[in-house]
Order: structure tokens, then sequence, then C-alpha cells
């Protein structure tokens, strides 16, 4: 058993797990920032962005290919997609129900986590509490996206003060076939690595993904099957801000050169 930072009560591994779990679903459900940040991407290609939210949804403008600033032709042909984009009723809102599926399965497998693996503590710190997990062979996955992570093993890190989850690292412990091999199969070993950070006060943002799996298979649109991203240089846009307004932020270069300023 385990005592944790903030609590009179003894805990079980289980219980942090759960605990971290409710207060990110919290988090998720009160949190209404937004924010303007550096992403830089890996797979597919190198490309360097900044990214702007807003209430109406998400704009970006590509800085950086393969490590090259654009050109002034890209630079304008940049700019006319972004203002076709904000204009567009059909992208904005094919974006917003990309956006709403993407967190419902966020949300649906956080919630999983406690049942879907066995927990034991590995070690911890004043700060951190870090969890190995493995698969839990009694949990019967609803969906395909549980049944992948249901194959997983690996460690969960808690920042113990908040019970806040830091990173989520895990392996595919075998291989799995979709629709009995005939739809696809993720091989064995593949990887996923998930980093966070308090960016400010309270509010926390995902600050770096790495997936690498490799088979064949649509896989589930949450997460790629390859993807390399690193999110940095976070500052926080005023309520209220407007497709057009952040427009006019992407062309602001402040900040764009730290990239990993808020990752560590």
């Amino acid at each position: 058993m385990l005592w944790t930072s903030g609590s009179l009560h003894a805990q079980s591994p289980k219980e942090i797990v759960q605990q971290a779990v409710q207060t990110e679903l919290a988090a998720s459900s009160n949190d209404r920032s937004r924010w303007r940040f550096r992403q830089e991407e890996k797979v597919p290609g190198d490309t360097v962005s900044i990214v702007v939210q807003t209430a109406q949804g998400s704009v970006r403008k590509k800085i950086e290919q393969d490590g090259h600033p654009l050109t002034l032709e890209q630079e304008a042909a940049e700019m006319e997609r972004v203002q076709d984009f904000i204009h567009d009723p059909a992208l904005l809102q094919k974006q917003r129900r990309d956006g709403e599926h993407d967190d419902k399965s966020a949300r649906e497998l956080l919630e999983m986590l406690p049942e879907s693996f066995l927990w034991k503590v590995s070690s911890e710190t004043p700060e951190l509490i870090t969890l190995a997990f493995e698969p839990n062979p009694k949990f019967d996955p609803p969906n395909m996206e549980a049944r992948v992570m249901g194959t997983m093993g690996g460690v969960l890190v808690v920042d113990r003060n908040q019970h806040r989850i830091r990173t989520i690292r895990g392996t595919l412990s075998q291989d799995v076939n979709i629709g009995w091999g005939l739809l696809g199969k993720l091989r064995q070993g593949g990887t996923f690595d998930v980093e966070r950070r308090e960016v400010a006060p309270g509010l926390w943002q995902i600050v770096e993904t790495h997936v690498h799996i490799d088979g064949r298979a649509l896989f589930f649109k949450t997460i790629g099957q390859q993807q390399d991203e690193i999110n940095s240089s976070y500052s926080r846009v005023p309520d209220g801000t407007t497709l057009e307004h952040a427009v006019g932020m992407l062309a602001d270069k402040k900040d764009v050169g730290c990239p990993m300023c808020t990752t560590r």
C-alpha cells in the first residue's frame, strides 16, 4: 500500500490510477483555455507549424519544411490556404466533428485505464509516482481501440501533488489481428509515448507524442501508426479570439524558436 501526498488514506496502485483518471476527466470538462503553440512533426516529413486555437476552431500555418523556412512563394500559398480554410464552413465543421470524435475516444480510453491493466508501483519520488502496467487477462475490450490498448504493457507517471498524468508509455506485447487477420495486423513491439506538462498553473497540455506501430490496418483515428510530434512555446489565447484574429497571431514570430521551453 502507498501513502500519497494530500491523502489521509493509503491507496492501492489501482486507486492511484483511478484518482488520476478522475482528475483528468474533471479537468477536461472544466478547462476552457485555448493556446498558441509551436508544433514540430517528424512523420510524415519534417515540418514546423504555428497553431492557434479558438472557440470556432484551430488554425495552423507551416513555417518550416525539412529544416528550412518557407520561401516567399510557399509563404503566400500557405496564407492563402489558411484564408480558404477559415472561410469554408464545410472544412470547419469537419474539424469540429473530428475533434469531438477524438475527444470522445480519448475519454473512453482514459476511463478504461484502471480496469484494462494490472498495476503496481515501480518507483516514487516526492513529486512523481511511476506505475508499471501489464494487460489484464480479465478485461473484455468493447472496441478495437480498447483491444489494442489492452495488449500494451508499460509505465504511467503521475504527478503526486496534482494527481495529473504526466507520462504514459507502452509497448504492444503481442500481435493484434483485426478481423481475424483479414483486415490487418499490428505487430508485437510497437510503441507509443505521450508526455504532458503543466504549461500554466493547473493547466496541462500534451508536449510530445511518439507512436511507432508497424502493421497493415485502418488504425483508429485518435492516434496514427507512425507519429512524432513535439508541441512547445505555449502561450494563452485571449477569450473571444476569432478565427480572423487567430490568423493574425499566426504571423507573430514571438517565441517560435524555443522548441523545448515547455517540454521539461
